[in-house]
C-alpha cells in the first residue's frame, strides 16, 4: 500500500463520524449472541417478568434511538451556528471532537444490543444480557449528559479557540521541532543551495490544495535516484493543474512521475496536519468576524488574540529554517518549504489590527502581546515585532482624535479593558 492511500484512509477514518458507529452496531449483534449462547448453555434466567420486561426495553431501545436523531441534529445545530458565528474552517474541528464520536458509537451500540435483547424475550428473559443492557442505558444516560455539558463549553467561543490552539501547539512543534538556542539559528538560510539548473520538471496532475507529503518517502526516493527533490508549494497552497509540483536536481535517473505523485497529497481544503499556519488562519478568521459590523463583539477578538500570543510564543521559540533534509551520508535529498517568521506575524497581526482599529480593547491586547513578546523573545525576532508595534501606534492615532482615547489605546492590557496592565513573564 502506498503512502497517498495510506493517507487518504486514515484521514477519511479522522475526518468520517459514521464508521465506529457502524462498527458499534456489529460489535453488538455480536456480543449479544455470544452473550445468550453462554446463557443458554449455562441456563440463566432473569427473575423479571417477560411482559414488563419487553415494555422496559421496548422504552429503552426508543429512547436510545431518540438520543442518536438529537445528538445528530444537534452536531447539525452546531456545525452551522460555529460556521456563522466563528468561521467554517471550526467545522473540521467539530468532526474531530472525540467525545462527540465516543457518545455517538455508545448510543449506536447501546441501541442495537438493547434492541437483540429484545427480540429475545419471549417466555423468559434472558439473565445476564438484560442485566447488561439495563446498565448500558443508565450509562448512556449519564454519556449524555455529559455531553450536553462538553458541547455547551467546546462551542463557546472560548472553547473553539482553545481547541484550535491546541492543534496548532501539536503541529508547530511537529513541524519545527527543534528549539531555538542560538543567534545562528534565527537567521534564515536560502530556501535551497541546490545549486545549477533543474534536471527535471513535474507539473501538478489535478487541481488541489498540498495538504501533505511523505517525507521519509521522497527523502528513500531521492536517495536510490542520487538526486535532490524540490517539492516546489508550500503546504497549504493552491496547485493548480500544470503547475510545477516537483523539481529534480542533479539526477542521475530521473524518478518516475507516478512515484513522485504518489508521495504528495492533495484536497479541496487546507488540513493542520503539516500546516503550522493554518491554525493562526482559524484564529484570526474567527477575530475578524468577530470584529465585523454585523457581529461587532471585540471581546471575542481578544480570546483569539490569546490564542495567537500563545502560538506566536512557541513559534518564536522555534528555530524555523527547517526544509532541508538529508540522507544519513549528509547528501542532501529533500527541500520544501515552511512559513518563517515574518509569514506568522504578518499573518496573526495584520488583519486584526486593521479590522479593529477602531476598538480601544483590541488595541490595547495587541499592544500587551507585541510588547510581551518583544520582552521574551530573542533580539532577532523583535525587529517584525516592533514594526508591528509601530504600525499599532499609528493606527490607533488615525482612529482615535481624541488625545484621552489616544492615551487608552496606547495602554497594554491582557484583558483589553479592565485589567491593571503587562506584566512580563
Amino acid at each position: 500500500m502506498s503512502w497517498i492511500q495510506r493517507y487518504k484512509i486514515r484521514s477519511y477514518l479522522q475526518n468520517s463520524i459514521w464508521i465506529l458507529p457502524v462498527i458499534s452496531i456489529v460489535a453488538a449483534l455480536l456480543a449479544v449472541s455470544g452473550l445468550h449462547w453462554i446463557e443458554e448453555r449455562a441456563g440463566w434466567r432473569s427473575t423479571f417478568d417477560p411482559g414488563a420486561a419487553l415494555s422496559l426495553f421496548s422504552t429503552l431501545a426508543g429512547s436510545l434511538l431518540t438520543f442518536i436523531v438529537f445528538l445528530s441534529s444537534t452536531m447539525l445545530l452546531v456545525m452551522q451556528l460555529a460556521s456563522a458565528q466563528l468561521s467554517p474552517r471550526i467545522i473540521g474541528v467539530v468532526f474531530r471532537d472525540r467525545v462527540t464520536r465516543f457518545a455517538l458509537t455508545l448510543f449506536t451500540f447501546t441501541f442495537a444490543f438493547t434492541l437483540s435483547v429484545l427480540v429475545r424475550i419471549h417466555g423468559s428473559v434472558p439473565g445476564m444480557t438484560a442485566h447488561l443492557a439495563g446498565y448500558l442505558c443508565l450509562f448512556s444516560v449519564a454519556a449524555f449528559l455529559y455531553l450536553i455539558d462538553h458541547v455547551g463549553k467546546l462551542m463557546r467561543p472560548s472553547g473553539a479557540l482553545l481547541a484550535v490552539g491546541r492543534l496548532g501547539l501539536e503541529v508547530i512543534q511537529g513541524v519545527y521541532p527543534r528549539p531555538l538556542n542560538t543567534q545562528q539559528d534565527t537567521t534564515q538560510g536560502p530556501p535551497s543551495p541546490l545549486g545549477g539548473e533543474s534536471t527535471g520538471a513535474f507539473p501538478s496532475p489535478k487541481d488541489g490544495v498540498l495538504l501533505a507529503f511523505d517525507l521519509e518517502g521522497l527523502v528513500a526516493l531521492a536517495r536510490d535516484k542520487e538526486c535532490v527533490v524540490e517539492l516546489v508549494p508550500q503546504v497549504g497552497d493552491f496547485v493548480a493543474a500544470g503547475s510545477p509540483l516537483f523539481r529534480i536536481f542533479g539526477a542521475k535517473d530521473v524518478p518516475s512521475s507516478s512515484a513522485l505523485c504518489q508521495s504528495v497529497a492533495l484536497g479541496q481544503e487546507r488540513t493542520m496536519e503539516q500546516d503550522p499556519a493554518f491554525a493562526f488562519r482559524i484564529v484570526v478568521d474567527i477575530a475578524s468576524k468577530a470584529l465585523s459590523p454585523a457581529i461587532n463583539d471585540p471581546t471575542t477578538a481578544v480570546l483569539a488574540i490569546d490564542q495567537i500570543h500563545h502560538l506566536l510564543r512557541t513559534v518564536g521559540g522555534r528555530r524555523l529554517d527547517e526544509g532541508l533534509v538529508h540522507d544519513r551520508s549528509g547528501a542532501l535529498r529533500l527541500a520544501y518549504r515552511t512559513p518563517d517568521w515574518e509569514d506568522f506575524v504578518c499573518l496573526a497581526v495584520t488583519e486584526i489590527r486593521q479590522f479593529g482599529g477602531t476598538s480601544i480593547q483590541v488595541a490595547r491586547r495587541l499592544r500587551a502581546m507585541l510588547e510581551n513578546l518583544i520582552e521574551v523573545l530573542p533580539p532577532e525576532r523583535t525587529v517584525l515585532l516592533r514594526g508591528e508595534l509601530t504600525l499599532l501606534r499609528r493606527s490607533a492615532g488615525r482612529s482615535f482624535p481624541e488625545p484621552e482615547d489616544q492615551a487608552l489605546a496606547g495602554v497594554s492590557d491582557l484583558q483589553g479593558v479592565g485589567g491593571k496592565g503587562l506584566i512580563n513573564q
